[in-house]
């Protein structure tokens, strides 16, 4: 599979499966053995971009958040 092809899959995901492959694409990038600095301002910036001004889920939205999925998932 090509970088492109990839690039566009992931655009085909909804945001939260988007947003679970960037943090498994940044800690992918942080087991790498001996990052440079460059990598590493990468690094962070990308986290930069996980933030957000809201507060973090509550455990019953997450539960919520789940099911919705599941039901997306094999429904």
């Amino acid at each position: 599979m090509s970088l492109q092809e990839l690039k566009e899959q992931a655009r085909q995901l909804n945001v939260n499966d988007r947003l679970e492959l960037v943090q498994s694409i940044i800690e992918s990038l942080q087991d790498a053995p001996n990052p440079s600095p460059e990598r590493s301002r990468a690094i962070r910036q990308m986290k930069g971009l996980l933030k957000t001004d809201q507060p973090a889920p509550t455990d019953e939205q997450v539960q919520t958040m789940l099911e919705e999925r599941r039901l997306e998932k094999y429904l």
